[in-house]
C-alpha cells in the first residue's frame, strides 16, 4: 500500500480547506436540518464538505471520494478519499469544540491515511500506515494500560446502542476505572495522545472511522471491530479502540456477553 508525503500533504490542505468553510459558523446563526437518519446537518457540513470536493477534483481527479453529505464517486485508481466535513455535529450545533473534521485515504477498502483536525482549537492529529502519528506536526504516542479496571473508557452516547449492545457497553463500563460521554471524533485523537484508554462505538459508517484507524494505529493503538477485525470498507461500524493493545482481548471478553 503505497502513500507518499503528497498524498499526507493533500489529506492536510483538505482539513485546512475544511477548517476555513466551518469557523465562520461555529456560535453563529443558522439553519439546522434533520437527515433522513435523523442526524442534524448545517450549511457549514456542506460547505466543508463542497469545499474538500473542490480541491479533490482539482488536485486527484481520477481517485474516488465518499462523503457524508454529497455521496460517493468510485473512481478508477482503487484509491477513495473518505469524508466527514463535522463529525459530531451535536458538538458543533451547541457552540461546543468537540466535532472534527475527519479524512481518509482508502486504498483498496484499507484505510492508509487519517486525519482528525479540529478547526476551533486547531489541533490536528494526523496517521498513515507505516509511520508515526503526529499531533500538530509532534509524534504521538498511546499510554500503557496495565488491567482493564484501570482504563478510561469514552463513548459519544449510550443512547446510540441498541439494546443487545447497551448490554455489552455497560458490562465494559463495569470492568473500567470510569466512563466519560461525549466526544465523537476528539476521543479517539486524545487515545491517541495517551489521555484516554478505551473507545467503544457502534453502528458507526465508513467516514465516521476511517480516518480514526491509521491515527490510532500510528500512535501505538489498535482498532478492530466487536469480533477482533481489522476496520475495512466492508466493516459493519462496530469499532473499538485500544490505546494499548495488550487489553484488546479484555475489552472484546467484556464486550462478548451481548450474544448472551
Amino acid at each position: 500500500m503505497r502513500i507518499t508525503d503528497a498524498d499526507i500533504a493533500l489529506a492536510e490542505r483538505l482539513a485546512d480547506t475544511a477548517g476555513a468553510a466551518i469557523r465562520p459558523y461555529f456560535r453563529a446563526a443558522f439553519d439546522v436540518e434533520t437527515k433522513a437518519d435523523q442526524s442534524p446537518v448545517t450549511i457549514a457540513d456542506r460547505a466543508a464538505e463542497q469545499a474538500m470536493r473542490a480541491l479533490l477534483a482539482a488536485e486527484v481527479p481520477r481517485d474516488g471520494i465518499a462523503g457524508e453529505e454529497f455521496g460517493t464517486s468510485e473512481g478508477s485508481t482503487g484509491r477513495q478519499w473518505v469524508l466527514d466535513p463535522i463529525d459530531g455535529t451535536r458538538a458543533f450545533i451547541a457552540g461546543r469544540p468537540l466535532f472534527g473534521t475527519l479524512i481518509a485515504l482508502v486504498i483498496d477498502g484499507w484505510p492508509a491515511i487519517g486525519v482528525i483536525d479540529q478547526p476551533i482549537l486547531k489541533e490536528r492529529w494526523v496517521g498513515a500506515i507505516g509511520r508515526p502519528s503526529t499531533f500538530n506536526g509532534q509524534p504521538v504516542a498511546t499510554r500503557a494500560c496495565r488491567d482493564l479496571k484501570d482504563a478510561l473508557l469514552a463513548t459519544t452516547s449510550p443512547a446510540l446502542f441498541g439494546d443487545g449492545e447497551l448490554h455489552a457497553f455497560e458490562h465494559l463500563d463495569a470492568a473500567v476505572r470510569s466512563v466519560v460521554l461525549g466526544g465523537d471524533c476528539y476521543n479517539y485523537g486524545t487515545l491517541a495522545s495517551g489521555w484516554i484508554d478505551v473507545v467503544v462505538e457502534t453502528g458507526l459508517k465508513l467516514h465516521d472511522f476511517a480516518a480514526l484507524v491509521p491515527v490510532v494505529e500510528g500512535a501505538g493503538g489498535r482498532m478492530c471491530d466487536w469480533a477482533g477485525d481489522p476496520l475495512t470498507a466492508a466493516s459493519a461500524g462496530d469499532v473499538v479502540a485500544a490505546g494499548d493493545p495488550a487489553r484488546i482481548d479484555d475489552i472484546l471478553e467484556a464486550l462478548a456477553c451481548h450474544g448472551h
